[in-house]
């Protein structure tokens, strides 16, 4: 039985992944966003399931599409609109933009832009984490999709994993798409999930589009990190409701039964039908906690368009990184 206030989070983060990144895209195409930005609505089930289990001393590892894991593990969003906009009090005072925020204060190691690259960075805060004595209390969860799913380092991050029993969860965010390119075309395998026995650790598949399956997964995944019993690797399959970038038309690969298909499994809707059902919570209550999420990130697009630019004197700053006063967490 998930607590009361857990279910309000979860509900809470999911739409609030959901509202930013429909205020991101709007001001992506505006063109007040500094780069290419990727969209991650549909997907929000997997980052809250997952990260309802986690906190700020447990480390995540990010990929391009990072909007929800930063907002799932608790970086703050008017921050986060600011840095997408280029502006100086976004996380990364607006030199990592949308593909590389980060805030080692919440555990977020951070977006990547190249595919499969945070796989290694979680493993690393997870061998920490053993090699410190700390397991209980601070795990590794590298995100990543099916695209990532064939790269050697997330193979040589398994193995290694398996080998040390590392504290380590590895999440796939099977989205159905690498790009363009279907997972059923590019993958050798129909479950991903299945790859995990070659390293004797467990392979689970799970409803990505459902937050309660996702939850239910991770809270084993993570139960066993904590244990010392090793990594876990969970396929959640999920879906984009947008293309793989802004500018992206989904239209050339991607049928509109598909997509109808997959918004009927609509992660927000469903928890809104399933606690309704059970008289958990009410649809004005509901209704409530979503109106005070969208204002929340109107207000972070006000933020991110009235916060200064960068000044030209910090242009080389940040450009190494201070182990001493920044890693304290990884001591």
């Amino acid at each position: 039985m998930i607590k009361e206030d857990k279910l309000i989070w979860m509900y809470q983060t999911m739409c609030r992944i959901r509202f930013f990144e429909e205020a991101m895209l709007e001001q992506t195409y505006k063109g007040n966003s500094m780069g290419v930005t990727h969209p991650s609505d549909g997907q929000e089930a997997v980052p809250t399931g997952i990260c309802a289990h986690l906190s700020n001393n447990d480390w995540i590892g990010s990929t391009h599409r990072g909007h929800g894991h930063c907002i799932a593990k608790g970086l703050e969003t008017d921050k986060m609109m600011a840095e997408i906009m280029g502006k100086y009090t976004g996380n990364c005072k607006g030199k990592g933009g949308s593909m590389h925020i980060a805030d080692f204060s919440k555990g977020m190691l951070g977006a990547n832009a190249i595919v499969g690259a945070s796989i290694p960075l979680a493993v690393g805060a997870a061998l920490t984490a053993k090699y410190q004595g700390k397991e209980k209390d601070s795990i590794g969860v590298a995100f990543f999709g099916d695209g990532a799913s064939s790269q050697g380092v997330l193979h040589e991050s398994m193995n290694l994993a398996s080998i040390w029993k590392l504290p380590v969860i590895f999440a796939c965010e099977n989205n159905q798409y690498a790009e363009a390119t279907p997972s059923w075309y590019a993958v050798s395998v129909e479950d991903i999930a299945d790859r995990a026995a070659s390293y004797n650790i467990p392979g689970v598949i799970v409803d990505g589009m459902d937050v309660f399956q996702v939850y239910e997964a991770a809270e084993e995944a993570v139960k066993r990190a904590r244990e010392g019993k090793g990594p876990t690797l969970l396929e959640l399959k999920t879906y984009r409701y947008h293309g793989h970038f802004h500018a992206d038309q989904t239209e050339k690969y991607r049928t509109t039964e598909e997509e109808e298909e997959w918004h009927k499994k609509d992660c927000i809707k469903n928890f809104e039908k399933k606690v309704v059902q059970q008289k958990i919570f009410t649809k004005s209550k509901l209704n409530k906690l979503k109106s005070e999420i969208q204002k929340e990130i109107e207000n972070a697009v006000e933020f991110g368009l009235s916060s200064p630019l960068p000044p030209s004197e910090v242009l080389y700053e940040d450009v190494y990184v201070n182990y001493s006063n920044d890693l304290k967490g990884l001591r």
